[in-house]
């Protein structure tokens, strides 16, 4: 195969369009109804809206390289060994918990949203859990580290969190009684939601996509989970029901008073794919290596980021209570000027 055959095929495979090229070849258009076929059509949405969106982007000059460059050459890096264990990890685990359910949900509506409340659930967990146990964050820093929002963020992940997701999200469905078929069908639609979530503000300045932000979490939501102001930290963990952040109290909406700022708290470095994926484990590393005793090492490992050994924590929660016990402070200031 020759070099335009290579960047032909890549194309082909990052757009999804190969799937739906071969049934429209083979005039096969029942395929559509099968969860697979489902599947083929979303694939190609959000590769073109993210075109889409760079190209707006650079017509209106409100697109940077910063913006794009290290969430794309992630992809590429996990490209080749993220797909694999995916695959691996969801079919162990179905394997392993499947049997042990009570009962099974299958691929009726009720089945569906019955599968639906579960899987949030499930990922609720996992996402919530990756914020505040530090080596998980590690993991998922990675996701966090672009600087603005746009569908290039999709990519931005070290392969290892998915392996990590999948095991706690699967496991949990099957423990739970969502069917493999019912499981698939979910992922499929969960995972288009998931990514055009993302979208910037280049194609959804509001990003609150009318009537539907009062019922399920939309880009304006997502950009609030995406922040790094204090306010904003360790909010809307769910990917399209808000139920379970209504019912732990992390569901929020964007404020008026606060414009959004992306990123993590750290300064990392511009362009630095290495940073990206690699700079929370360093520096987990060397808090784990300067902790005094076994019992503090492991401690790093498990509490929150921010957490010191020393008392001085700087955990989102320690942060945002500082900050609303500030603005409280400042509000009661004039109330008692006007006595």
């Amino acid at each position: 195969m020759g070099m335009l055959g290579w960047i032909r095929d890549q194309l082909m495979d990052f757009f999804g369009f190969g799937p739906l090229l071969e049934m429209f070849a083979s005039g096969n258009y029942r395929a559509l109804a099968t969860v697979d076929g489902f599947g083929h059509l979303l694939g190609p949405i959000i590769p073109v809206l993210l075109v889409i969106e760079l190209v707006r982007g650079i017509l209106r000059r409100g697109t940077t390289r910063e913006d794009y460059q290290v969430p794309m050459l992630l992809w590429v890096v996990n490209r080749f060994i993220g797909a694999f264990l995916t695959v691996a990890v969801v079919g162990y685990c179905i394997g392993l918990f499947n049997h042990l359910a009570p009962f099974q949900a299958g691929l009726t509506w009720y089945g569906l949203l019955y599968g639906y409340l579960v899987w949030e659930l499930a990922h609720f967990v996992y996402h919530f859990l990756a914020h505040k146990v530090r080596l998980l964050w590690c993991l998922h820093s990675t996701h966090h580290a672009p600087v603005s929002m746009n569908l290039s963020v999709n990519y931005a992940h070290i392969f290892l969190e998915g392996m990590y997701a999948d095991v706690v999200r699967t496991s949990i469905c099957m423990l739970l009684g969502v069917s493999p078929p019912l499981l698939v069908l979910i992922m499929i639609i969960d995972n288009f939601w998931g990514q055009l979530i993302h979208l910037g503000e280049n194609v959804l300045p509001k990003g609150k996509l009318g009537f539907l932000h009062r019922l399920v979490l939309t880009p304006s939501h997502h950009r609030v989970h995406h922040a790094r102001n204090v306010i904003y930290m360790d909010t809307n963990f769910c990917n399209l029901l808000p139920l379970w952040d209504r019912v732990f109290g992390t569901y929020m909406e964007v404020r008026e008073d606060t414009r959004i700022e992306y990123g993590i708290t750290r300064p990392v470095k511009r362009y630095s794919v290495i940073d990206a994926m690699l700079g929370e484990f360093w520096l987990l590393g060397r808090d784990v290596w300067h902790a005094p005793g076994l019992h503090n090492k492991l401690l790093y490992l498990l509490m929150p980021p921010g957490w010191s050994h020393d008392g001085n924590h700087h955990t989102a929660k320690v942060a945002k209570q500082e900050l609303l016990a500030e603005q409280g402070a400042m509000a009661e200031s004039p109330a008692r000027a006007t006595r």
